[in-house]
């Protein structure tokens, strides 16, 4: 046997096929289970707040990405330009996503706390609504908030990534468009979103794989709440698995994701492979 083989078994295959046995036995933190069949799948089904769950994921997943495509997209073509600092601001703007989630998901928590928060001496004057319970306190808006930490926490991975790709469009391509007549917006449309789409592609597929999957910037916000209104995949089994013992039904929430996962890598290959053998 291959030491890389070896490995697959060890850290993918073993975790993965006990997983499976997990979520089909009533197994608890301290105890082995027994085998019950697809009766964890059969109740996750059937509850409400796992209903919940799954539209969250969706919402979460949806809104964030299209948010970090479009700010990331404008940052990129800002950063494209010729400016002053162009280098130390391309590097600023990196900030967020290399700073630990945790730590800066924690500075959120701080800021969006009704009592410590300065938002509400901001908002106050401008005349804008601020949540008595604070943003994350309830249902209406903590979801939002969890959105826009996440498509802060993302934007910049969007905005080097493509500023990559618009960097490899050679300069010909746009003066040939301005000597046909192309304005701005057509050599845009004609020019920049043909060739960026590769690198697009493989940028939304990645995030939309993180974002799915997420769990530390629910965790430490919401844990969920309220009233399971942000609850997650990843925290929705965390707290089943671990917090409540229930490692079998946990399993099962988490072995959920794998459907919608997989469509995502296969996707992601088959365009990968495609664009190689084009």
């Amino acid at each position: 046997m291959t030491p890389a083989l070896l490995l697959l078994i060890v850290f993918i295959a073993y975790p993965f096929v006990l997983g499976v046995w997990y979520s089909m036995s009533d197994v608890q933190i301290f105890g082995l289970g027994k085998f019950i069949g697809l009766a964890n799948y059969q109740n996750l089904l059937n509850s409400p707040v796992f209903i919940q769950t799954v539209k969250n994921s969706f919402i979460y997943t949806g809104f964030a990405t299209v948010f970090k495509l479009a700010l990331g997209l404008g940052l990129a073509l800002v950063m494209n330009q010729a400016f002053p600092f162009k280098n130390l601001i391309r590097a600023s703007v990196l900030l967020p996503y290399i700073v630990p989630t945790a730590l800066s998901t924690l500075a959120f928590l701080l800021a969006f706390n009704p009592t410590l928060s300065p938002l509400p001496w901001i908002f106050g004057p401008l005349h804008i609504p601020y949540p008595d319970a604070g943003f994350l306190g309830q249902p209406g808006t903590a979801m939002g908030a969890v959105i826009f930490v996440n498509t802060w926490r993302g934007t910049p991975f969007f905005a080097i990534s493509l500023l990559a790709g618009l960097q490899t469009i050679p300069q010909d391509l746009y003066e040939a468009a301005s000597i046909d007549g192309a304005n701005a917006i057509n050599r845009f449309r004609h020019v920049t979103v043909p060739l960026l789409m590769p690198v697009l592609t493989i940028v939304m597929l990645f995030s939309i794989i993180q974002t799915f999957a997420d769990f530390q910037i629910v965790q430490v916000l919401t844990r969920g709440g309220p009233a399971d209104s942000t609850h997650l995949f990843a925290t929705l089994a965390f707290q089943i698995g671990m917090q409540g013992g229930r490692l079998g039904q946990g399993a099962a929430v988490s072995l959920f994701m794998l459907p919608f996962l997989g469509l995502l890598v296969i996707a992601q290959l088959w365009y990968t492979r495609r664009g190689a053998a084009a």
